[in-house]
């Protein structure tokens, strides 16, 4: 595993990116030592999860929230509980509900700079402000534009959706759909279910829907919707900031 390191004021970021499944995973963390266990507790969940589906292969295909288990795995549960909230099926979630749980590893061990990033998909926790781009099919303002994560944005998950690629499921037309929520798996699953409600040819309303959408999902802070060159915001989101080159 290899790691990178940086000094952030008075301290050092160790970084290090890593395949585990099909995860392409990245992390951020001012504790070295953390980075492992982060990873190990992620490999832990996303075996609980390929066992579970082995047993119940009709999780993968559901594009509704289905019911589960009392005693199924815990990432099972992460994953349903999210989906219900957008009203989506488990698998929508499931970046974001692995990056919480590695999110939480760094945590545990004391970790004040933290930031897993799940394809895309971010939970994070942080004492110094960190600058997260958003990446969008709109190309003017795709890397250009962001959100500033403070300590008083912690912990938050980060989530965007687009309905212009095919390597995901969505019913929306939006270039992206970016979601700000208690945590990374609601964040995933609201920004799946937020795309899906962007549709028609008037760009416009369309943004209008999905901003309504968004409002009715529990345990969103805010969302920022881009298509054709429009944006929508909704709620209380963290600083949106100018990206430097």
């Amino acid at each position: 595993m290899m790691m990178a390191k940086k000094k952030i004021g008075n301290g050092t970021i160790y970084e290090c990116g890593f395949l585990i499944g099909n995860s392409k995973v990245h992390i951020k963390c001012d504790r070295k030592d953390a980075i492992l266990a982060s990873a190990e507790e992620m490999k832990r969940h996303i075996k609980d999860l390929s066992d579970y589906v082995k047993k119940n292969p009709q999780i993968l295909y559901a594009l509704e929230p289905i019911e589960i288990e009392p005693d199924a795995p815990q990432i099972i549960r992460k994953m349903t509980y999210a989906s219900k909230m957008a009203n989506v099926g488990p698998m929508a979630s499931v970046a974001g509900a692995i990056a919480d749980f590695g999110l939480e590893a760094l945590l545990r061990l004391g970790s004040n700079i933290a930031i897993v990033d799940d394809g895309g998909e971010i939970s994070a926790s942080t004492i110094e402000d960190i600058p997260i781009s958003i990446i969008t099919s709109e190309r003017k303002l795709s890397g250009k534009i962001g959100i500033l994560i403070t300590k008083s944005d912690s912990p938050i998950g980060i989530a965007t959706s687009t309905g212009k690629t095919e390597r995901t499921i969505s019913f929306g037309e939006a270039d992206s759909v970016t979601v700000v929520a208690e945590n990374a798996a609601i964040a995933d699953a609201a920004a799946t279910s937020i795309c899906n409600a962007i549709t028609g040819l008037d760009a416009a309303r369309s943004i209008l829907k999905g901003l309504e959408r968004a409002k009715n999902i529990r345990g969103i802070k805010g969302a920022i919707i881009i298509r054709n060159g429009q944006v929508g915001l909704v709620g209380k989101l963290p600083k949106i900031i100018k990206i430097k080159d």
